[in-house]
């Protein structure tokens, strides 16, 4: 399982990312307090804070996010 926070604070970041993410395979969530989604629900994005961090969840045997989604994560400075 791969985990990695992301920021979609834009329309155009979700539009990006739900256009990346709906290619992958694996089974995809989204995280933000109690609530869980299926990432590749582009209504469930919209109904998270989008103003705020969410946790990505990929099922997956890697263990690095992949490179077309490397561009949402949270930059840790």
């Amino acid at each position: 399982m791969v985990t990695a926070e992301i920021l979609l604070d834009t329309v155009q970041k979700v539009k990006d990312f739900s256009s990346s993410i709906i290619k992958m395979e694996a089974e995809c969530e989204l995280v933000q307090g109690l609530r869980i989604l299926d990432a590749k629900s582009i209504m469930g994005i919209f109904s998270l804070d989008l103003s705020k961090p969410i946790q990505l969840r990929i099922d997956s045997d890697g263990s690095d996010v992949p490179e077309g989604l490397k561009r949402f994560l949270v930059k840790n400075e």
